[in-house]
C-alpha cells in the first residue's frame, strides 16, 4: 500500500533572479517537519492542468534537520527548450497556496565514517553548480547545528552573480570561522546580473584546475595540496560537470562512489540532475 502525500503550504518565496527563487513549504496541518539527513529530498506533488492525478518532482532540501517548521527549498524555473509544467505551475504559485508532498529521502547523505567504521576527519570539499548547491546548504547548516569542527570548503559555480544563490549566508560564515572557506565562481561576468563581480570567473571545475604555478584555487585557499588522504568531496550538479571534475581528481588517486575500491572506500560522492 502506497503512502498517501501530506498537504503543505507555500510560506515564503524569496526571487534571487526570475528563474531562480528559495521557497518555503509548511506542513499544512502544523506539525513539524519530519526527521531527515542532510542531502535528502523532498518529493513535492501538484495537480496540472485540471488533471485529477498529482505530479511529483524530486527537490533537494536546502534545510537542515535541525530546523522543525518548514522544508526550504532552492528551485530553478526550466524554461529550455520548452518551459516545464511542473516547475511553471511552482512559480505560480502564492504563499498560502497548497501543495503535496512526501516525506524525505535518498542517498546523497554526508559521509561521515570511512569504509572501516572510523570517524572520517578529512576535509569535506563540497562542489557545485546551479542548484546543485541546495544539499550542501543543508550540509553547512547541521555541522554548524552541531558544533562540528570539520573543515568544510564550499564551491559553486553559476551563470551568473545574481544566481549565487545564498552567497551572503556564505560569505557571512567564512568570515566568522577560518575552518570553512567559500568559492563561488561565474561562467559569463559580462552578462546582467553580474556588475561589480570582481571574484572567480570560469566554471566551478576551473577552481580545481593547477594554475602556471602548479596550484589550484582550491588548494591556494585550503593552503595545502588535495589528496585522498586529506579531502573528501561531494559533487552535485549537472553530469558534465561532475564528469569534468571527476577527471580532474582521479590522477590524483581519488575514487568515486560509482567505482568503488576493493575495501567500499572512496573519496567522491556525486549526485547528478539535469
Amino acid at each position: 500500500m502506497s503512502v498517501q502525500p501530506s498537504l503543505g503550504k507555500l510560506v515564503y518565496r524569496h526571487d534571487l533572479t526570475p528563474d531562480l527563487a528559495i521557497i518555503r513549504i509548511q506542513p499544512s496541518d502544523g506539525s513539524p517537519v519530519p526527521d531527515f539527513r542532510p542531502g535528502q529530498f523532498v518529493t513535492l506533488g501538484l495537480k496540472l492542468d485540471g488533471e485529477d492525478k498529482i505530479t511529483n518532482r524530486a527537490y533537494s532540501l536546502s534545510s537542515p534537520p535541525e530546523e522543525k517548521r518548514y522544508f526550504e527549498l532552492y528551485i530553478k524555473w526550466a524554461q529550455e527548450p520548452v518551459p516545464g509544467k511542473f516547475t511553471t505551475a511552482l512559480f505560480d504559485m502564492k504563499e498560502g497556496d497548497e501543495l503535496y508532498w512526501r516525506k524525505p529521502a535518498g542517498a546523497f547523505t554526508m559521509e561521515d565514517k570511512k569504509a572501516d567504521g572510523t570517524s572520517d576527519e578529512r576535509t569535506l570539499v563540497l562542489v557545485a553548480s546551479g542548484t546543485g548547491l541546495a544539499p550542501f546548504v543543508a550540509y553547512v547548516l547541521h555541522l554548524r547545528a552541531i558544533g562540528s569542527k570539520r573543515r568544510i570548503a564550499l564551491l559553486h559555480g553559476a551563470r551568473n552573480a545574481k544566481e549565487l544563490g545564498y552567497r551572503d549566508l556564505f560569505e557571512r560564515l567564512a568570515k566568522e570561522n577560518s575552518d570553512f572557506i567559500y568559492l563561488p565562481t561565474i561562467s559569463r561576468p559580462h552578462e546582467p546580473g553580474s556588475e561589480g563581480w570582481t571574484g572567480h570567473t570560469g566554471r566551478v571545475e576551473s577552481l580545481l584546475v593547477p594554475k602556471s604555478d602548479g596550484v589550484s584555487e582550491l588548494e591556494r585557499a585550503l593552503g595545502n595540496r588535495v589528496a585522498p588522504e586529506n579531502s573528501f568531496f561531494h559533487i552535485c550538479g549537472y553530469s558534465g560537470t561532475i564528469d569534468n571534475v571527476i577527471s580532474i581528481l582521479q590522477p590524483l588517486g581519488f575514487v568515486s562512489n560509482r567505482n568503488k575500491r576493493k575495501d567500499g572506500s572512496f573519496d567522491i560522492k556525486v549526485e547528478t540532475y539535469g
